[in-house]
């Protein structure tokens, strides 16, 4: 699996970003940058959501720069978990199976399965509501893992939850990547968060997306955008 970026040009507020490399299948991406770079906005054109202006994006060399993004093999997890709020835990996570919600005995079991492996055992009737911030961002981690798709995208899920739970979700994370040997992108402005989870790191700075770089050497040894961005 890869996915290439072709001489790819977005246009993000008053200036171009531009992105040009390809990301190797089972990686755990960071991209990292000052706010306001284009780092969401990348993500989304990779996810469907933004059309570039310029080039192409491939998927094992297959070209789905207009593929929607229900088709693309791509689960993209916001920062806003975008969870019904009528709707039980549960209910909410079968939407990644079904949006009209009729689910077989076997689907059923899915779901459950899928609770389970984010830790909300005997959650399922809640309503988001009745849950914890964190709680409600492991049921929308649970409806993406449903879609079963090989690249996970996260544009700062985690962002509004304080160091221990962020690190704690960043955990699971990275366990279910590993698990299913898929590739993660996780859109993020904090560097310490790019050295806890991801191996290599794509530096979003002054209109370009760099190519992906081991994470750790990157924070060693920051190039200049990245050291006037960290500030070192």
């Amino acid at each position: 699996m890869s996915i290439t970026l072709d001489n790819i040009e977005l246009s993000h507020g008053s200036f171009t970003l531009s992105a040009d490399f390809k990301i190797e299948e089972g990686h755990k991406i960071a991209l990292l940058g000052p706010s306001g770079g284009g780092k969401s906005t990348l993500l989304s054109a990779i996810a469907g959501f933004k059309a570039p202006d310029q080039g192409r994006i491939l998927y094992n060399e297959t070209d789905i720069t207009n593929t929607p993004p229900a088709e693309r093999p791509i689960a993209l997890l916001f920062q806003d978990h975008n969870l019904f709020p009528h709707l039980s835990v549960e209910k909410n996570i079968a939407l990644g199976l079904h949006p009209n919600l009729r689910l077989s005995d076997a689907e059923h079991e899915i779901v459950q399965d899928a609770l389970r492996r984010v830790g909300l055992n005997n959650q399922g009737k809640k309503i988001p509501a009745e849950l914890s911030g964190g709680q409600q961002q492991r049921v929308a981690l649970a409806r993406c893992l449903l879609r079963d798709r090989p690249v996970l995208c996260l544009d700062e899920p985690f962002a509004a939850l304080g160091p221990a739970l962020k690190h704690e979700m960043l955990d699971l994370v990275a366990e279910i990547v590993d698990g299913s040997n898929a590739t993660l992108l996780m859109v993020t402005h904090q560097p310490e968060d790019a050295a806890y989870i991801t191996d290599q790191t794509v530096l979003i700075a002054d209109g370009q997306a760099h190519p992906p770089k081991d994470t750790a050497e990157l924070l060693a040894n920051p190039p200049i955008a990245l050291a006037r961005y960290l500030g070192t």
